[in-house]
């Protein structure tokens, strides 16, 4: 009994179970602006489980790198009634090192072309999507419409339709959406920083697989 009694003493957790422990109390604290999965309680975050890419900015911008296999990165669905919004969303994007090209279509639709093939076009050569959910874009079926489309495109693309929700509750949350994580923006500025972290590396996912693909 007393050698029993020795050992459990002895097992205690290891200093990375500790820290993943501690990782996760943290996270459990309710966040301004995380990135969230419908299926999950309100305070679940991704930010500390995703492991940076060695492509750097350098190598998303070479003209070889495969960022050019389409005309845009970005690709925003929004209601008009969010425009101002997501016009800031573009300028920062477009302003960051990587210059984003971002596809807006009150700005980029080709005057005297048909919407619908617009936003087709514009669909197909796009890298991510990032779909801008208010309560605007849930009530105006031209937003869902649009919706469609980016998942038809692309139904199980990891990291390219990138939901990012603003002042709707849980439960109207698009059924379409539920399996993707979703960035909750509650600070703007934290919002748009994640949004271009996640275009980025989605980018350098795409580099790394055709520089791999080339070996």
């Amino acid at each position: 009994a007393g050698w029993f009694r020795r050992l459990l003493h002895k097992s205690k957790p290891s200093s990375v179970e500790s820290s993943l422990n501690s990782g996760c109390s943290a996270s459990s604290s309710p966040s301004s602006s995380s990135v969230e999965s419908c299926g999950s309680s309100p305070s679940t975050t991704l930010a500390g489980s995703v492991c940076p890419s060695p492509i750097s900015v350098s190598d998303i911008n070479a003209l070889g790198s495969a960022r050019w296999t389409k005309s845009y990165d970005v690709c925003i669905c929004h209601s008009e009634v969010d425009l101002e919004l997501v016009e800031e969303l573009v300028s920062y994007l477009e302003g960051q090192p990587e210059s984003f090209r971002c596809f807006l279509q009150l700005r980029d639709a080709t005057p005297g072309s048909a919407v619908v093939t617009e936003l087709c076009d514009a669909v197909q050569n796009s890298h991510c999507w990032v779909m801008l959910i208010t309560p605007s874009f849930l009530r105006d079926p031209w937003c869902k419409y649009q919706m469609h489309q980016a998942l038809a495109e692309a139904p199980m693309a990891n990291g390219r339709t990138i939901p990012v929700v603003k002042d709707v509750d849980r439960k109207d949350y698009p059924r379409e959406l539920r399996s993707l994580y979703y960035i909750y923006m509650a600070v703007k500025e934290k919002s748009f920083k994640q949004i271009r972290d996640t275009v980025v590396r989605y980018l350098q996912e795409l580099c790394q697989s055709s520089t791999s693909g080339t070996d």
